[in-house]
């Protein structure tokens, strides 16, 4: 019997285990309990309490236990209450179906829908240890069109896709230009919350649709737009120029890139009739991160897809707007368009 080496509290379960079993049957073979607190380098206590405990229970008495808390005991949230969100809430529908911001079932997601059922808020790492404990899993949803006939695409479909791809004939691949759009509420990106093993599928919708639009930002934090629908031309940019200067008292300064509006004739005519009101500063060609309002279209276009939950051109238009009116009564936000190290021109 070799001597082991170290404290034994300091094993593993399993170590500490083997430990026990390999002392009793050392008792069993004969040895004194002296020889076996001295090989294991224990305590005779130690060395009695697994000979009583193999004496009351045999060798289960011997294995070892779960450490810790049983699983599920002391949880904030009831069996039922947990069937509720994992199965009525989380793989049942969107967030967006349940008032909630978004498509797509993150931690804050789940932890928001707790709080507003139970008024419970529990952390994000205590949303996912429950979601984890549902056996839901953290994945890359299908998308599918809401407008979907299902019945038309099964096996027919396939039938017809065989049949049209004998007769199909090669052709020359076409090309189209995006247009100045503010957000397209189609796109869903990230990952949701399922079932392991069944790929989520989020429903949105088939038709395209956008809005544009334009803004204006200053070093102290304040900030002008304007949402349109229609496309962006001279005529667009004279309304906005209008409604701009409005808002001020003296003479304003505005940098712009190089699009085609901002070097039409009606907008020349336009300013040359408000000399004293407004004077365009053109950036040079393929400068856009000379602009710092730049960040403003990225920063809509970041966070609009997150939390849109528009269905028509209108409702998109009202959540760029609210956008819009959240970073006016944001004016540190605005101010940190101005930080980067190609816009500090702009506060000499």
């Amino acid at each position: 019997m070799s001597e082991l080496v170290g404290d034994a509290r300091q094993l593993s379960p399993s170590a500490q285990e083997a430990l026990r079993l390999r002392a009793v049957a050392a008792l069993v073979a004969g040895r004194t309990r002296e020889d076996i607190a001295a090989v294991f380098r224990v305590s005779l206590k130690v060395v009695d309490n697994w000979w009583a405990k193999w004496l009351a229970g045999g060798r289960e008495a011997l294995v070892a236990q779960p450490r810790g808390r049983p699983v599920g005991e002391y949880q904030v949230l009831k069996a039922v209450e947990q069937q509720a969100v994992e199965q009525q809430a989380v793989l049942d529908h969107r967030p967006c179906d349940l008032g909630l911001a978004g498509q797509l079932w993150t931690r804050a997601g789940v932890g928001d829908l707790i709080a507003k059922l139970y008024r419970v808020r529990l952390t994000e790492q205590g949303v996912g240890k429950y979601l984890r404990r549902w056996g839901l899993w953290f994945q890359r949803p299908d998308k599918r069109a809401v407008e979907q006939i299902p019945r038309l695409c099964g096996s027919g479909m396939r039938r017809r896709g065989q049949r049209s791809a004998r007769r199909r004939r090669p052709r020359a691949a076409r090309s189209s230009s995006p247009t100045r759009s503010a957000s397209v509420p189609t796109r869903v990106t990230g990952r949701t919350w399922g079932a392991k093993g069944c790929t989520p599928v989020v429903r949105r919708s088939g038709n395209r649709y956008s809005v544009n639009a334009m803004s204006a930002i200053g070093t102290k934090g304040r900030m002008h737009f304007m949402v349109f629908t229609e496309t962006f031309d001279a005529d667009v940019m004279c309304r906005f120029l209008d409604r701009l200067v409005g808002h001020f008292d003296h003479k304003v300064h505005l940098v712009v890139d190089g699009h085609s509006a901002h070097r039409s004739r009606k907008v020349r005519a336009w300013l040359a009739d408000h000399p004293d009101r407004i004077e365009l500063h053109c950036l040079p060609a393929y400068s856009p991160e000379l602009n710092p309002d730049e960040l403003v279209n990225a920063d809509l276009k970041r966070s609009l897809p997150m939390r849109s939950r528009a269905r028509d051109q209108a409702q998109l238009a009202a959540e760029t707007r609210r956008f819009f009116h959240r970073r006016q009564r944001q004016p540190h936000i605005v101010r940190g368009y101005f930080g980067g190290p190609h816009v500090r021109y702009t506060l000499e």
